[in-house]
């Protein structure tokens, strides 16, 4: 079995020596890096398993380095953050990431959060159908063009690659799939989310509000229609 590949973004050593020590204590290999933009670099040059990612650093603020890496990479994520407010909750969840931990916190937590997120990880991959490797996943609707893969979680509009984050991908991927159904805000959180009951419904909007300038980019038309007072569905053929 490949040795785990944990990436700590974190600029206290007084946190990350305790924490280092329980990540590698589980057999896991634990790289530092201290500031955003160093965080960024790592990433560029290998691949992580999983990444912890403090909120306040000294030059990024964690919300923006995980803003920028989602834009590239789906490495599932747990915030640490000194403040237990709920926008700060609220906000870290909604850009993509998967858990979040309140400092002060003990690292035997952290390494049970990390490991209940793999769980449910193989979980959703175990519920998802084969599909041939090789085989995409095309859906025409009206003079739009998706093309799908499931494989290496790209969606092609009018024959372009969107840039998308984790959760705007599995949002776009589940209207496709479904043309013209309906979808609640509550059954997309519910599709969709891995914490359903810690998001609000406005995160289902400003996913929706993102994916439709993304789509915008590449042509006017608006394929995502808005059923007000309930949800959202796709233009179907």
């Amino acid at each position: 079995m490949n040795q785990k590949q944990i990436l700590c973004i974190e600029d206290e050593a007084a946190i990350l020596l305790p924490l280092r020590y329980a990540l590698e204590r589980e057999g896991w290999s634990v790289s530092w890096a201290n500031t955003g933009m160093q965080a960024l670099e790592l990433l560029a040059q290998q691949s992580f398993d999983f990444i912890i990612l403090d909120v306040g650093l000294p030059d990024l603020n964690g919300f923006e380095v995980c803003k920028q890496l989602r834009q590239k990479y789906q490495t599932p994520l747990l915030f640490l953050t000194a403040r237990d407010d709920e926008i700060d909750r609220v906000v870290g969840l909604e850009i993509g990431a998967d858990d979040y931990c309140t400092k002060p916190f003990s690292a035997r937590e952290i390494v049970a959060r990390i490991k209940a997120i793999w769980r449910r990880m193989e979980v959703q991959t175990q519920n998802i159908p084969p599909q041939p490797p090789i085989i995409q996943t095309e859906i025409t609707l009206h003079s739009a063009t998706w093309m799908c893969n499931p494989q290496s979680l790209q969606i092609q509009y009018h024959g372009q690659m969107l840039q998308l984050t984790r959760y705007e991908y599995r949002l776009l991927f589940l209207l496709i799939q479904h043309p013209e159904q309906v979808f609640s805000r509550q059954q997309l959180m519910d599709h969709i989310w891995e914490h359903p009951e810690h998001s609000l419904e406005r995160t289902v909007d400003t996913h929706i509000k993102s994916l439709r300038q993304k789509l915008k980019q590449i042509t006017p038309d608006d394929p995502i229609r808005t059923h007000r007072g309930f949800g959202y569905s796709l233009v179907g053929f």
